[in-house]
This record gives structure tokens, C-alpha cells and sequence, in this order.
């Protein structure tokens, strides 16, 4: 198909030149924009013999999120399979440092690397240049280990991901931001599959009353709510409802971030 962008065209060919250039890919695919995206369009360029999409199946992985990936799996007629990961298991994730993402990458990796490695294939991941300036150690943890970004060597950022995401017909165009659950757990505070699950209960619940972009930020028996500013009326006309589904989950207090949702708002 024709891109009515020429610049976003130009990215576009780019890509294709990587795919073809990679031959056969096994994409890391958590049913988010950025790697929807990257499996829909190499399934265009290389067909659908020569890509694998994995996903990654853990305490961290939203239950939204799994079954998204597994429908959007069926829909688009990917070779898909989730793998269980262990970062559970490893005792430097669950610290919970500023290097928690390296370890859960580098898991990823152990796990998927070897399945790329009997298909002759590589392991890509759908990072975009707009995430390089952010602290993303995932991404060091990845590279180190044989990943390849090919969003970023055609040059994409999110907002091109999203237009030609639009321009392909996918659904996962406007999909919202949805990070690992334990992205909403400060640093310092212990990871576990407790936390994990009441964080991912709450944002559930609060997406059933028709919030989709929110964070519950974990602060002990105080969930921080983070929500786009054109929401926060919204939340205020459904505030008893809202803080009744949050303590239904184990939360004591419930408490409304007035900056509004920020991505890696806990990485500063």
C-alpha cells in the first residue's frame, strides 16, 4: 500500500530493508503498540513463515494484556506462543532497584534467545527512538544479549508508530501505554506476586469504569491514581465508586496524582 506521508513512507521501506536483511525474526510481543506494530509489519514484509511472536507470560504481565495478545494473535493469524519467565525467581529483579528492568530483559532473553537460536532467527524488540532517552536498562540488557531494535534503525518514533499503525488498519493504533505491572511499584520496594496482583486487579476494575489510560501506583495500603488530565473530572464524578472497586482489592487509601498520567513517572 501507498503512505500518503512520504517521510513516514520512507521509514516504512526502511524497515522493510531490515526485515529483509534479518530474514527470519522472532518478535517479543506484549500486544502493545510499539510491538503489534513491529510483528504486523514484518509478517507483511517477510510473510508469515519467517516470523515467531512471543510473549512473555509472568505475575507482571496484566491478564488484560495476555489475553489481548493471545486475540490479537488469532485475529491477525500470527505464529504465536507464550513462554513462561522466571523473573520472579531471580533474586536481584525482586529488589526492585533502578535495575530492575535489566534483569527482567535479561530473563526474557534466556528464555527466547534459545527458541530464536533453533529457528536461525533473530530476537526483536519494539523499541522506538522516542524510548532511547528514557532510563530503559531493559533495552541495554537486550542488546547485550542479541536483540535487535528495528524501529529504531528505520527511524520510527511513537508518533510514526501510531500513524502507520493507522495507515496498516490495526486496531493496537491508539492502544494506550501499558507498561509491566511492576513499573507501578517505587524503587526499593520488594517485588512479589502479591503486589503484583492487587495492582493489576485495581487497574482492571478502574478500566471497567471506562478509564483506559491509568496507573495504580503502589504505596503500601495507598494506591496513587494516575489517569490522563482530561479524565480527572471523570474519576472526581465517580469518586465513590472509583475508591469502593480500589479498596475492594486491599488498599486502605486511595489518592489522585493531579499531574496527571506521566510514563516512568518512577524512574526519576
Amino acid at each position: 500500500m501507498e503512505f500518503v506521508d512520504e517521510v513516514l513512507a520512507g521509514k516504512l521501506a526502511m524497515l522493510d530493508a531490515e526485515f529483509h536483511r534479518l530474514g527470519r525474526v522472532v518478535v517479543a510481543f506484549s500486544g502493545g503498540a510499539d510491538s503489534s506494530f513491529l510483528v504486523a509489519a514484518a509478517q507483511r514484509t517477510l510473510g508469515r513463515e519467517q516470523v515467531h511472536a512471543v510473549t512473555a507470560i509472568s505475575p507482571s504481565l496484566a491478564g488484560d494484556e495476555e489475553a489481548d495478545c493471545r486475540a490479537l494473535a488469532e485475529e491477525w493469524d500470527l505464529q504465536w506462543t507464550p513462554v513462561r519467565t522466571g523473573e520472579m525467581e531471580r533474586a536481584a529483579y525482586l529488589v526492585n532497584d533502578t535495575d530492575r528492568c535489566f534483569h527482567c530483559k535479561a530473563e526474557l532473553m534466556d528464555v527466547v534467545a534459545p527458541l530464536a537460536d533453533a529457528e536461525d532467527a533473530t530476537v526483536v524488540l519494539g523499541v522506538n527512538v522516542d524510548d532511547l532517552g528514557d532510563h530503559r536498562p531493559g533495552q541495554r540488557a537486550a542488546e547485550e544479549a542479541g536483540a535487535e531494535f528495528p524501529l529504531v534503525t528505520a527511524g520510527f518514533t511513537k508518533q510514526d508508530v501510531r500513524a502507520a499503525s493507522r495507515e496498516l488498519g490495526l486496531r493496537t493504533w491508539d492502544k494506550p501505554a501499558a507498561a509491566c505491572l511492576a513499573s507501578r511499584i517505587p524503587y526499593g520496594t520488594e517485588v512479589s506476586v502479591g503486589i503484583l496482583n492487587r495492582v493489576d486487579r485495581a487497574e482492571t476494575a478502574l478500566h471497567r469504569l471506562g478509564l483506559a489510560q491509568v496507573r495504580v501506583r503502589h504505596y503500601g495500603d495507598t494506591a496513587r491514581l494516575e489517569v490522563d488530565l482530561d479524565d480527572i473530572p471523570v474519576v472526581l464524578a465517580h469518586r465513590i465508586e472509583i475508591v469502593e472497586a480500589i479498596r475492594a482489592v486491599g488498599y486502605r487509601y486511595v489518592t489522585l496524582d493531579l499531574e496527571g498520567f506521566r510514563s516512568g513517572n518512577l524512574n526519576g
